[in-house]
């Protein structure tokens, strides 16, 4: 019963509380229940480079509001590289809207540890897979749908059937608490996995995280937004830590 309540709560909150507030603002429920910018639409405060002390001075612009990724040569982290908040989360409701353009790959991280990978490449989390699912070879990689959009990727696949528009914005929300993980998408909730425990260990076991010690398990770590080298925008991101 707990559970329960505390997905509807969490939904309500997450999809129905700033619908009619302006891109990049809290409304004043929405400050008083907890929730707090980490993008503000007019500059990267809060935010830096993965391997980086600083924002990244290419790969991402700030415009018309939105956080944009600048279109590379498709690589993963090549081009200005992921940016991480330079907080640290545990528990919370994370909300992001997001846009891509046709054949776009990108994603959204979280517990990461940005001193994990050193080398070429993303840096490590658990990532919600961005993706255009019709037009991107990596869709069609994977273990049975691992690595499309809404995914957890190539640990736990998404639903065939889930709201997305292309031509659109789209509302990426992930809730965790404690080990308690779940993705949504458009106001439907996509998968739910549990951490921290024999089952999530022999899944990572057999996944491309393998060889990255306790993958997934730490206590806390940082939000993390991906360049893989396609043009990409996010706007309205928001967090809820919860008590």
């Amino acid at each position: 019963m707990k559970k329960t309540l505390f997905v509807l709560i969490a939904t309500i909150l997450a999809f129905g509380s700033n619908a009619n507030a302006e891109d990049n603002t809290l409304t004043h429920k929405e400050k008083k229940d907890g929730w707090v910018l980490l993008f503000n639409g007019k500059d990267t405060k809060g935010w830096r480079g993965a391997k980086l002390k600083d924002f990244p001075e290419k790969g991402w612009v700030v415009e018309d509001g939105m956080l944009k990724v600048l279109p590379g040569n498709g690589g993963e982290s090549t081009n200005g590289g992921d940016i991480v908040t330079r907080e640290s989360y545990k528990d919370f409701i994370l909300s992001v809207d997001f846009k891509i353009t046709e054949g776009a790959n990108s994603g959204i991280k979280y517990f990461v540890d940005p001193e994990l990978n050193k080398g070429e490449g993303s840096a490590i989390g658990c990532e919600f897979q961005i993706l255009d699912d019709l037009r991107h070879p990596d869709a069609k990689l994977g273990v049975k749908g691992n690595r499309k959009l809404g995914s957890l990727y190539d640990l736990i696949p998404a639903p065939e059937d889930k709201p997305f528009n292309i031509d659109d914005f789209n509302t990426a929300v992930i809730i965790v608490r404690g080990n308690h993980v779940e993705h949504w998408l458009n106001g439907v909730k996509l998968l739910e996995y549990t951490r921290n425990n024999g089952m999530w260990n022999a899944l990572v076991a057999y996944s491309k995280y393998r060889d990255w010690p306790n993958f997934g398990n730490l206590e806390e770590g940082n939000i993390l937004l991906q360049d893989h080298g396609d043009e990409v925008w996010f706007k309205n991101i928001k967090i809820k830590e919860l008590k």
